[in-house]
């Protein structure tokens, strides 16, 4: 297959590309404000206090959930218009997050600041799922179309996160401060929703005859089984999604072992690199750097090597250079291992996503990226629930630093051995 070598001039010259590309990143940048408030509330809060195993708890309330939820959103993403759906869900995430500005405000800690946030959270991967899965009627040149949107996007929220640590001296570290700054990320969800107004309603599909219908509990089994049996159906499409599960894996047992050791053995460096949320901030900065790097790389390396080799490449150098730099277990080694975490993440995503959009029939796109959300979700969560269990206090941790080396060595198995299979006639 030849990889189409548009550029982002030519990718921007479409004013559809545009106004997609532009909800996109009004609505991660809002996600990124939003979830700066939400982690300084429940790490860094001096009115509260959380131990590993209430940030694993945390993780798992807010994101299993979803698991649930994402049979249902991908059933109506491919029987609603996804332009409504875009339109619609971040006005009602402008509205959540005044309930969950309140609930901080309030000092209410436990399940209904948990389920206020799930809200949105859950909301949130419906908006992201709607982008993927419309991103095809605004370009034929994949690969490069999710390496500008998804890059562009996963920087926007870490911009969104820097400006909500802008605010942060403003408003105050307590509980009135995060409430504002949560309340915050209002604005840039409703101008999200401004600008996607501007395409016609069967625009970003799906393709079929658009029903309103609202489907029943069997219709929603029967579509989650369709979507998967779909996926499964297509070797690229079944391996793609093996090759992002066990990279969440991995990142998840990363994700927290990072978070104690800036919380115990790096909280009182000194010099350039810092422990505690400034630290974290720095490493946040690192894998966004990472990711745009691989949004530069990726389009031509996929061109002159192909996408299958690139991914290989991609998950051996993570295997390899997590174990180097990571076992010194120093500020300069997390940081440089959260740079080729980006790298390796987004190079991948950006591979997985074009795969997907390619290999998978429109009117099934929406149910197979749910599918891909609620796997993205669940192997995140699940790492980070065994990484508390088996992390000491410090972080600090030989055997797991050499899972996650493992676990990227397995994604390359899976992803190799699950392509070499047939696919199957019943459902090509």
């Amino acid at each position: 297959m030849r990889e189409d070598g548009a550029t982002v001039r030519s990718l921007l010259a479409r004013g559809d590309f545009r106004r997609l590309f532009g909800t996109r990143l009004l609505s991660q940048f809002g996600d990124g404000v939003f979830q700066a408030a939400l982690a300084g509330t429940v790490l860094f809060n001096p009115q509260r206090a959380a131990d590993p195993l209430d940030v694993a708890a945390a993780f798992a309330v807010l994101l299993l959930p979803w698991s649930l939820l994402g049979p249902f959103a991908g059933v109506l993403l491919d029987r609603w218009s996804r332009r409504s759906v875009l339109l619609r869900a971040n006005v009602v995430r402008a509205g959540l997050v005044a309930v969950v500005a309140a609930v901080i405000l309030g000092g209410i800690d436990g399940v209904p600041f948990y389920l206020a946030g799930l809200a949105v959270f859950s909301v949130n991967r419906f908006v992201l799922a709607a982008l993927s899965a419309g991103l095809p009627h605004t370009t034929d040149a994949l690969v490069p179309a999710n390496a500008l949107s998804t890059t562009s996007g996963s920087v926007a929220t870490v911009a969104g996160g820097g400006a909500a640590l802008l605010l942060l001296p403003l408003v105050g570290s307590g509980d009135a401060g995060y409430a504002a700054i949560a309340l915050a990320s209002a604005l840039p969800y409703l101008a999200a929703s401004a600008v996607v107004s501007g395409f016609d309603r069967g625009y970003l599909g799906p393709d079929g005859a658009v029903r309103d219908g609202r489907p029943a509990a069997r219709d929603v089994v029967a579509g989650l089984v369709d979507g998967a049996r779909h996926a499964w159906a297509r070797p690229p499409a079944a391996a793609a999604l093996a090759a992002i599960g066990l990279h969440r894996v991995c990142f998840g047992l990363l994700t927290l072992m990072t978070l104690l050791l800036h919380r115990g053995p790096f909280e009182d460096a000194t010099g350039l690199l810092r422990g505690g949320l400034a630290g974290l901030g720095q490493l946040v900065a690192a894998i966004a750097a990472g990711s745009l790097l691989a949004a530069v790389l990726t389009p031509g390396a996929v061109r002159r090597a192909g996408r299958v080799r690139w991914t290989v490449g991609l998950l051996l150098s993570g295997a390899v250079a997590q174990v180097l730099v990571g076992l010194p277990f120093t500020p300069a080694g997390v940081l440089t291992g959260g740079f080729v975490l980006g790298l390796v993440g987004q190079g991948v995503k950006i591979c997985v996503d074009a795969t997907l959009q390619e290999t998978v029939d429109d009117d099934f796109r929406g149910r197979v990226f749910s599918v891909y959300d609620t796997l993205f979700n669940v192997a995140f969560v699940a790492a980070v629930v065994v990484a508390a269990l088996v992390l000491p206090e410090s972080g600090r941790s030989v055997p797991v630093l050499l899972a996650v080396g493992a676990g990227y060595l397995l994604a390359v198995v899976a992803y190799l051995g699950i392509r070499r299979r047939a696919p199957h006639p019943a459902h090509t």
